[in-house]
């Protein structure tokens, strides 16, 4: 949603930080574009004004200091006034302070996603939180609304309240609780009816319910895709009913993002949880400074582990590091690679977390993209073996391809590629495991058995991230897009020369030992 923000912002500032010294007209005029760069983006003007007279009164001041790069400390003030701007330091995670059940009602307009939110933090609180949990639809208006919420109850595997026909919206609530208390649960997820548009109906309906039930949050959900009109019905709802928190959905369509930016400084609610695609496991926390950094291009290492530990088993990155270690990867773990790696949203969704891997991205995609859909493509060719052709791919000859291929829905090209991909990787397993590149050996097989499906994976029993890793992560200094010889990478890529030094956490990318 700010790919085009975070493109403008990222020409301002690479102007910037080509220079060796900056006067205050260069960071005015830096400033001038960026102000236009944020009201493009949709961000509301009072926001962008305040915005930028708070980065050039720290930029312009003092706190420019001499011992660092001044075009890269501007870059800086920047992420922490954007950081602040999306919500700063103010804690952003649910409350549970009462006596249990707690109570969280969801409100919104129609079709901003509501009932499927409120299925997804249910999911996340009993994956996660290990909370008993119990969902109960007050909507009796909209066909289907209460059954929708029973069906999406039954796939995240989430208690809800069985249907009675004829029951009042705050009857229902009161039913909920009550089942709540009786059922020994520890929070009552209330989905509320949703209009249109706002009226007076719609809003005492919900001023009942929150007298009846009392909430400890009241998460208000709207579409990233209204744009300002999101930022008004935030304030509309606000005015009525005390909203805690802000649950945005549609995350990841081609908004411009100014409705993110500007919820906070204008409705003072902060944004708690962001949905960023369609299945109920598709929902991140809000972060304010991650999400800062990933406008301006510095990755989001923690999420990539956070990512990364939800989705790896950890038995068998275990297992792949042993193989590894020992100079074996057959086709079946080329195979548990390629399924890591889309779980994890696929390479693109990847590099776009890695700190200063955002331009490598670009330039991927300008020769011709990631495309998950060929990661599809090769597990299809790997399914269409038998167990015997994938623990030996040198069995391939050219009548099994051709099966292959059959079976597969494709051709012996794509076989060719993959096996030629596969062998390099091989080769590359078998160098590390005759100890010819020890560090790489030792670094792979601490992180779980390789990249990018099964990094990170090692250490992290039942899902939770390793502590010692996240916090190497949280304090990790990354290095910056301005720190990286993109031109030799290119070089690299194309075979016309080494991988530059400093790329050693990517298998093939290292320098030998």
């Amino acid at each position: 949603m700010f790919d085009t923000l975070s493109d403008r912002l990222g020409v301002i500032f690479d102007g910037l930080r080509g220079r060796g010294a900056l006067e205050e007209k260069d960071v005015v005029a830096a400033l001038r574009e960026v102000r236009v760069a944020l009201l493009e983006a949709d961000v509301a003007l009072p926001v962008a004004k305040d915005f930028i007279a708070k980065v050039k009164e720290r930029a312009i001041g003092s706190e420019v200091l001499r011992s660092v790069t001044p075009g890269q400390q501007v870059v800086k003030i920047v992420h922490d006034a954007l950081a602040d701007m999306l919500g700063g330091d103010q804690d952003a995670s649910l409350s549970f302070q009462t006596t249990p059940p707690a109570a969280i009602m969801m409100v919104g307009l129609q079709g901003s996603g509501k009932t499927t939110s409120t299925a997804k933090i249910a999911l996340r609180l009993t994956k996660r939180d290990k909370k008993r949990v119990l969902m109960a639809s007050l909507d009796t208006n909209r066909p289907a609304a209460q059954e929708q919420l029973e069906i999406l109850g039954r796939q995240a595997e989430v208690k809800t309240l069985p249907i009675i026909a004829g029951q009042t919206p705050r009857d229902i609530a009161s039913r909920a609780m009550e089942a709540g208390r009786l059922g020994g649960f520890d929070v009552v997820m209330l989905d509320t009816a949703g209009r249109l548009s706002i009226d007076e109906q719609l809003m005492a309906e919900i001023a009942d319910i929150n007298r009846a039930t009392n909430p400890i949050e009241i998460l208000l959900v709207v579409d990233a895709l209204t744009g300002q009109d999101a930022v008004q019905t935030a304030e509309k709802f606000k005015a009525r009913v005390p909203v805690t928190g802000i649950v945005m959905t549609r995350i990841d369509g081609d908004a411009r993002g100014g409705a993110a930016l500007s919820m906070r400084a204008v409705t003072g609610a902060p944004i708690k949880f962001i949905g960023v695609g369609e299945k109920l496991d598709e929902l991140d926390t809000f972060e304010p400074g991650r999400m800062a950094g990933r406008i301006l291009g510095m990755g989001d290492i923690v999420s990539l582990v956070e990512k990364a530990s939800e989705q790896i088993d950890a038995d068998k990155a275990k297992k792949a590091a042993k193989k590894m270690a020992k100079g074996e990867f057959d086709m079946n773990d080329l195979a548990d690679q390629f399924r890591q790696m889309r779980k994890m949203g696929g390479m693109g969704a990847i590099l776009g977390l890695m700190p200063g891997m955002g331009k490598m991205k670009k330039m991927v995609d300008q020769a011709g993209g990631l495309d998950d859909k060929e990661i599809i493509h090769q597990e299809a060719i790997i399914s269409s073996m038998t167990k015997a052709e994938r623990k030996t791919p040198k069995l391939l000859n050219a009548s099994r391809k051709k099966r292959i291929a059959k079976g597969s829905g494709t051709s012996v090209q794509e076989i060719n590629k993959l096996v030629k991909a596969h062998r390099q990787m091989a080769d590359m397993m078998k160098k590390m495991g005759r100890g010819g590149m020890k560090g790489m050996a030792k670094q792979l097989a601490g992180m779980g058995g390789g990249m990018p499906g099964g990094m990170m994976g090692g250490g992290m029993p039942g899902g939770a991230p390793d502590p010692a890793l996240l916090e190497a992560a949280k304090g990790a200094k990354g290095p910056g897009a301005d720190e990286i010889d993109f031109d030799a990478i290119e070089k690299a890529l194309a075979g016309q020369a080494p991988m530059p030094p400093g790329m050693g956490g990517l298998p093939g990318l290292g320098k030998k030992k």
